[in-house]
């Protein structure tokens, strides 16, 4: 996971061509995939609408179910969330080529926890706040690769997943 980390900001960084915006003034992306989380493998699904030629918003959903052992009893819980992000894109101003996309931007979410009656635990429902930061690389005009990491929404840690233009 660091190669590609390493690799995709090379890429990202060693490109000096007049760039294009990755997503137009309003123009829709949707994304899909898997996220990283020390707990359980996170699915989720949103997306991105561009406001301005560097900024974008989204919604996203996001479903991760893990088993817990405590005390020798096994315990089932499902972690539900929804969330809004704002995105600023780097293309214009370090001038990267279309087929990339660099982002930074916040996340708030709400994600709701759902464990067993009979669990003892402190897991609750709760507000998420976060950051992330990010990478797309377009293999055409429409369909590309995302690495996104970050925090503070049911899909902490990071994501990757796939981009489509709509």
């Amino acid at each position: 996971m660091k190669k590609i980390t390493i690799i995709l900001s090379i890429l990202l960084f060693s490109f000096t061509t007049k760039a294009q915006n990755p997503l137009e003034v309003g123009q829709m992306q949707f994304n899909a995939g898997l996220g990283f989380s020390d707990v359980g493998v996170p699915v989720y699904f949103g997306l991105d609408y561009g406001i301005h030629e560097d900024i974008s918003v989204g919604g996203e959903l996001s479903f991760r179910r893990y088993r817990q052992k405590v005390l020798g009893s096994r315990f089932n819980h499902n972690i539900v969330g929804i969330s809004g992000n704002a995105n600023y894109h780097f293309n214009r101003i370090l001038e990267i080529p279309s087929e990339f996309d660099f982002y930074a931007g916040l996340n708030i979410g709400f994600f709701v926890w759902n464990s067993p009656e009979n669990f003892r635990g402190d897991q609750s429902s709760e507000l998420g706040l976060g950051v992330q930061v990010g990478g797309r690389y377009y293999f055409n005009e429409k369909v590309g690769i995302n690495l996104e990491f970050g925090g503070g929404n049911a899909v902490s840690g990071g994501k990757i997943g796939i981009s489509i233009k709509l």
